[in-house]
């Protein structure tokens, strides 16, 4: 056992530890630091979007954008012929615009064989048996009779028509000068179609053809 005094010493060590604080100091408080925000991820830029196409322009057309009128049909007018003067004939004429006149189409069946004259007259009219209600050739700048070939001859002057032994014939001939305009003074539209029994011979006044054996009004244009 230990001494009685090494015990009191010992007690007063303890007392005077415990005076002059000897416990253990705590450690030192670490200051509170704000918590930084967290910084956003950097944007990326959208990428711009791509511009609209302008809708194509229409094509440019002549006189200031509007398109050209198309070009107007060439007028025909179609003319049945009907016989006069007690003949058997029977047949057709076309007429249709070109370029600086007229183009007569003729085609007759039952007509005398060889040639036989065709003529447009001034009148569109068919009614008298003999067709001399047609009145004569259709001659607005006021020529002499001739044929379409001669220097002189009224508008109205087609030629002749070369018909075959069966009675049948088909002439085409341009009437130069001509026109199928409503009312205009060298229009054939109002006019007749006058075929002849005989030749049309180049005299004048009339050609020497004959009598009126088919009439045909050229009527409106189609």
């Amino acid at each position: 056992m230990k001494p009685a005094h090494s015990l009191s010493l010992l007690a007063s060590f303890a007392l005077a530890v415990a005076a002059c604080g000897g416990s253990p100091e705590p450690a030192p408080a670490v200051p509170d630091v704000p918590a930084q925000p967290a910084q956003p991820a950097p944007e990326t830029p959208a990428a711009p979007a791509a511009p609209a196409e302008p809708a194509p322009e229409a094509a440019a057309t002549p006189e200031g954008g509007s398109s050209a009128p198309a070009a107007a049909a060439p007028v025909t007018v179609e003319v049945p012929i009907e016989a006069r003067t007690k003949s058997k004939l029977k047949g057709s004429a076309t007429f249709a615009e070109v370029d600086g006149g007229v183009k007569v189409t003729v085609n007759v069946s039952g007509a005398p064989k060889g040639k036989i004259a065709v003529h447009v007259h001034e009148t569109g009219d068919c009614s008298a048996p003999d067709a001399k209600s047609a009145g004569a050739h259709y001659n607005p700048d006021n020529h002499q009779h001739g044929l379409p070939d001669a220097s002189a001859h009224h508008l109205g002057d087609l030629g002749n028509i070369e018909v075959k032994a069966d009675g049948t014939g088909t002439h085409e001939i341009v009437a130069k000068g001509a026109s199928l305009k409503q009312g205009a003074p060298n229009s054939f539209l109002g006019r007749a179609i006058i075929v002849h029994e005989k030749q049309d011979d180049g005299s004048q006044p009339a050609g020497n053809a004959g009598g009126r054996i088919g009439c045909g009004v050229i009527g409106q244009s189609k």
